[in-house]
């Protein structure tokens, strides 16, 4: 996990060099709110132990980076390795688990260690556990309690040694309540319990956050870092933040694309809720975006070294819509207007699903 040096609060952020980070939503976490630093004291004792953490909290407020906090204070050597539960083909959620052997099953031309296995003197981590299936739950408890695999199409048990971190944004205890998920698995997993906190909640984070992917997206588009208005300092404030950290980084990106190097003003923040605002404007006559100053903010991303503006829209496209759809590959493909293998393929190809994309 990094931490700027120098910054004088302390901030989470995805590693350097991570291509296939599974959080779709927030690339940043900071402790300036008391309560966040409250959070930072809780991992700081937990994140050395053995016990498995279950965090919960909405889409975009950072449970992956928790996670991975976490698993840097274990000391553990192994490998982390986050599962996005909610994008797990049924048919091949066994294999993807547990591994398989070379002809178990059409296709499975050779043999394959399983997440379990990867994460074998590390940490497993299963975002989104609140989806999974539950016949899958029970193998899953059975992992657990004996801390060993067997690969489909194989009789003999792997030994693991890994820890277990789970994730969700809904409430597990009325999800056993309704019988969508085991009881048993649910205390296995709930030995210690991470509340991230929506961002709405820790207001004093929101500018450290606003100032960090300022700072990013300036260099991105090799622009001097702009001025924030104090009418749009406050208008960044009084924002509910629905969509969280994830939301608030557009929300600063797109500044940065408008305003270029000028100040921001309320104007060039693009709030969910103004959106549909900014649609009416738009039949009403009201001033549009000034399409000439994104589109020179724009040309600039093809300036950056190893960077390529339609794959990153592309990429950003993909993304929101997946977790929009909750993570399913078929609602996301009607959404998007695209075929289910063409879906896949976009899935993989951005790295949010394991599978054979594009060379």
């Amino acid at each position: 996990m990094n931490r700027p040096h120098g910054h004088p609060t302390p901030i989470l952020t995805l590693p350097q060099g991570e291509k296939d980070p599974l959080s779709i939503r927030a690339k940043a976490l900071v402790f300036a709110d008391p309560r966040s630093l409250q959070l930072l004291e809780y991992l700081q004792r937990v994140g050395p132990s053995e016990a498995p953490v279950l965090i919960n909290g909405e889409t975009g407020t950072g449970k992956e980076l928790v996670a991975r906090y976490i698993h840097s204070a274990s000391g553990r050597t192994g490998a982390f390795v986050p599962v996005n539960c909610g994008a797990i083909s049924e048919n091949l959620a066994e294999s993807e688990f547990f591994g398989h052997e070379a002809g178990s099953f059409s296709g499975a031309s050779g043999r394959r260690i399983g997440w379990f296995e990867e994460a074998d003197g590390g940490t497993l981590f299963l975002d989104g556990i609140g989806v999974l299936p539950l016949p899958l739950q029970v193998k899953l408890l059975r992992v657990l309690q004996e801390q060993e695999v067997v690969r489909v199409g194989s009789r003999k048990p792997i030994k693991i040694n890994i820890r277990l971190l789970t994730a969700t944004n809904i409430d597990l205890e009325q999800a056993v309540e309704a019988g969508n998920f085991r009881l048993d698995l649910f205390y296995r997993i709930n030995v210690a319990q991470v509340q991230v906190l929506p961002l709405r909640e820790r207001p004093l984070d929101i500018l450290p956050l606003v100032e960090h992917f300022r700072r990013i997206y300036s260099a991105r588009l090799k622009i001097a870092e702009p001025m924030l208005s104090e009418s749009a300092t406050q208008a960044l404030l009084d924002y509910p933040w629905p969509g969280n950290i994830r939301e608030l980084e557009n929300v600063v990106h797109l500044a940065l694309l408008v305003a270029g190097d000028k100040p921001i003003m309320p104007s060039h923040l693009k709030f969910s809720a103004g959106l549909s605002a900014m649609h009416a404007s738009v039949n009403s006559g009201a001033p549009r975006i000034p399409q000439e100053v994104v589109r020179e903010q724009l040309l600039r991303l093809f300036e950056v070294p190893g960077d390529s503006l339609l794959h990153d829209i592309e990429d950003l496209i993909v993304r929101e819509a997946f977790g929009f759809c909750g993570f399913n590959q078929l609602r996301t493909a009607e959404l998007l207007g695209v075929t289910r293998n063409a879906m896949r393929t976009l899935l993989v190809n951005h790295g949010m699903l394991k599978g054979r994309g594009k060379s």
